[in-house]
């Protein structure tokens, strides 16, 4: 069953601007993207943020799916935006950011967006310590801490008590996938990244403008800001550069 507030979401534009594709992340749901999405909605855009396969449902569900499964369902929200709009541009957080890099170098889209896209993964995350695949087991789980985040959807709290270490797996392959992706695309790009973020190392935004083949491309490296981007506080910030990208594209 998913869990509600987790479903996937649409919002029907001003047929003045384009569209835009909104990827969550990893063991998340589309509530930690429904406050930016609202925001661009009400600036015009149609959006579009459809929920990954095993997500926003429980682990087990998350167990049965992998890295293929999530890009197709990101190409499956592509094609959807398409049919709706020439202009599509794809909006991504957390391992959200690394399909949306993906995307943007197979599709036509308009223009990229990360927030807080992993290349390198904190060493808080204690990443060194995952045992070898071939060592697990679908039993095989790690706890995650409880989200108790302050004005936000409430489903954006109801994430995973858990991880499946295979799923990790799946998560490392989507990463390498997207780094050697980047100097095949070519569209604009926004890079938004906190400074202290503790999943996501900030170095991988600079990876990311280091690499990726766009002429045009711009590091925003935010003050005192964690992981979470779209649901933290001063989210308003990232909402509204975002908005500003798009407008020029």
């Amino acid at each position: 069953m998913i869990i509600e507030g987790a479903e996937s979401f649409f919002f029907q534009g001003d047929g003045k601007k384009g569209s835009a594709l909104l990827v969550h992340g990893f063991t998340g749901n589309t509530a930690e993207l429904l406050p930016l999405g609202e925001y661009l909605r009400d600036k015009g855009y149609t959006v579009l943020a459809p929920r990954l396969p095993g997500h926003g449902t429980n682990v087990e569900n998350l167990l049965r799916t992998n890295a293929d499964d999530w890009l197709d369902a990101v190409r499956d929200g592509y094609a959807l935006l398409r049919g709706l709009s020439r202009d599509v541009t794809v909006i991504g957080t957390s391992m959200g950011g690394s399909l949306a890099l993906l995307l943007a170098a197979e599709k036509q889209v308009k223009g990229v967006v990360t927030l807080a896209a992993p290349i390198v993964i904190a060493p808080e995350r204690g990443i060194s310590a995952l045992p070898p695949k071939e060592m697990l087991t679908p039993s095989d789980f790690t706890p995650k801490t409880k989200r108790d985040l302050a004005n936000v959807p409430p489903a954006a709290n109801s994430v995973y008590d858990r991880t499946p270490l295979l799923s990790v797996y799946e998560l490392l392959d989507i990463i390498e996938r997207s780094k050697k992706c980047l100097p095949h695309i070519s569209v604009p790009a926004l890079v938004i990244h906190g400074r202290d973020d503790t999943t996501a190392a900030v170095e991988s935004a600079q990876y990311i403008v280091d690499h990726i083949g766009s002429r045009r491309k711009e590091i925003v490296l935010l003050e005192g800001a964690g992981h979470l981007l779209p649901l933290v506080e001063g989210r308003e910030a990232v909402f509204e550069k975002t908005a500003a990208f798009l407008d020029t594209l």
